[in-house]
């Protein structure tokens, strides 16, 4: 989940964000991704949560596997299966989650062994916020300027600060307009130019309050730029409305229980779904007053994590 967004790119090709971004890997919900390279298949084949993927979905797969043979000197095609323990493209990181996976299972089964540097170079291209989903813990990814500096790093590891997201669904489904495409949107709207130009500002913030363990200056960073990344949706053109009313009574709710006292934020990805990010101490309260809020289907809980990792070396990778 990130806390300091990712939203347009210098480079829509090669997915270099024209901002850093700051975000928190998360343990509990995840991709799991099988990779292997049959001498049988005549294209690449990809199986996403138990059903055959989408012609679009299969094309944007075999474009990092393009990337994997080229750097690899092979030839032949891989047969995929990834499946996510949490809904997909519901503003849940699923692409984040699944291009890093994807990324490091590919290279480990034809033979690569990347470095992490590699590794989320590789797995932006797919997803950028997918090279944040490479490293563990706490993670920063450096915006750059070409294919080789724009890369993520991890800050702190997931056991440094005990914050949990407690995440209320409020729409499960695919959302009508995905974070690709959304991307390409953003110099449309009058605010974006102004939100990168105080990105840095708020990297600043978040990464000291991270470091500091100040859960008040981070909540409102946070929170800040959540609302800044959907005020330029909301004045692209054409314009992009991922809040629902749900989403807003969430993030209303949130707000007044801080006001009183209990260590919680939010923040949206692309998606109506609200991340309550908190002091453990506070999770079990803040989760099942979420689940009270009309609207929320239900409510998520994970905690720090580390980022792609082999199950089964050479072949998996969750």
């Amino acid at each position: 989940i990130a806390f300091i967004k990712y939203w347009g790119n210098q480079d829509n090709a090669l997915r270099i964000p024209q901002n850093g971004s700051i975000s928190m890997n998360l343990d509990g919900l995840l991709t799991r991704t099988t990779v292997t390279f049959r001498d049988d298949l005549n294209r690449d084949e990809l199986e996403l949560n138990g059903q055959a993927a989408s012609d679009d979905a299969r094309q944007r797969v075999s474009r990092i596997l393009d990337l994997v043979r080229a750097q690899a000197g092979r030839q032949g095609y891989a047969q995929v299966t990834s499946a996510n323990n949490f809904p997909t493209g519901a503003g849940i990181a699923s692409s984040a989650a699944a291009f890093a996976a994807l990324s490091l299972a590919a290279s480990r089964a034809i033979g690569l062994n990347l470095d992490e540097k590699a590794l989320s170079r590789l797995a932006r291209r797919g997803s950028g916020s997918a090279s944040r989903s490479v490293p563990t813990g706490f993670v920063e990814w450096f915006p750059g300027s070409t294919d080789e500096d724009s890369f993520a790093a991890s800050f702190a590891p997931p056991d440094f600060w005990d914050l949990v997201d407690c995440i209320a669904v409020v729409e499960s489904g695919h959302k009508p307009v995905g974070s690709s495409q959304g991307h390409t949107l953003a110099p449309t709207s009058p605010l974006q130019n102004r939100r990168v130009e105080d990105a840095s500002r708020r990297l600043a913030l978040c990464r000291q309050a991270i470091l500091a363990h100040d859960f008040e200056a981070f909540a409102s960073v946070v929170e800040l730029d959540s609302n800044m990344m959907h005020g330029v949706m909301m004045t692209s053109t054409p314009p992009l409305f991922y809040w629902e009313p749900a989403s807003v009574a969430v993030m209303k709710a949130i707000a007044a229980w801080r006001r009183n006292g209990i260590p919680v934020c939010y923040t949206l990805d692309a998606g109506p779904n609200v991340h309550a990010i908190c002091l453990s101490s506070a999770a079990q309260m803040v989760q099942e007053k979420l689940s009270q809020i009309p609207g929320v289907q239900s409510v998520l809980r994970a905690v720090p994590g580390t980022g792609a990792h082999l199950e089964r070396p050479g072949e998996s990778v969750s």
